[in-house]
């Protein structure tokens, strides 16, 4: 029951969503950390193809599931989120490196805000849910 209950909110999408931020955090972070490694080239995790499954998912979640056989898996929403971008968004320097710190500082700041934005929604969600089972209004 409780399984079914967060499934039918919005709670596993927003924690996709926070997943997502965080591993490409993790990628921009190595990007700025190896700014001054020669021939260095940049990484990052397309969101564009991210909000496609996203996407693709809300809509799953809204439309009448298909039937499949016995032993087929469940095709769960995010399960290859961490795909890395064959083109990264920046300019080749004189070095070979394609890095460029403004860039890769500022993709690091709307990731940020990304992820803290799915936090607060994830937040309300649970005070939502916590209200209603303890049944104050």
């Amino acid at each position: 029951m409780l399984s079914s209950m967060f499934q039918s909110s919005t709670i596993p999408l927003l924690q996709e969503v926070v997943s997502f931020a965080q591993a490409r955090h993790a990628v921009l972070a190595g990007n700025v950390a190896n700014l001054d490694t020669p021939g260095y080239k940049v990484r990052d995790l397309s969101v564009e193809d991210f909000q496609e499954r996203l996407r693709t998912a809300i809509q799953e979640r809204h439309s009448p599931p298909e039937p499949r056989s016995p032993g087929e898996p469940s095709g769960r929403h995010g399960d290859n989120l961490a795909e890395i971008s064959k083109n990264p968004k920046t300019i080749l320097h004189h070095d070979q490196s394609n890095v460029g710190v403004e860039y890769q500082v500022t993709e690091m700041v709307k990731n940020q805000l990304q992820h803290n934005l799915a936090l607060s929604l994830l937040t309300s969600q649970f005070r939502l849910l916590q209200t209603a089972i303890s049944g104050r209004v």
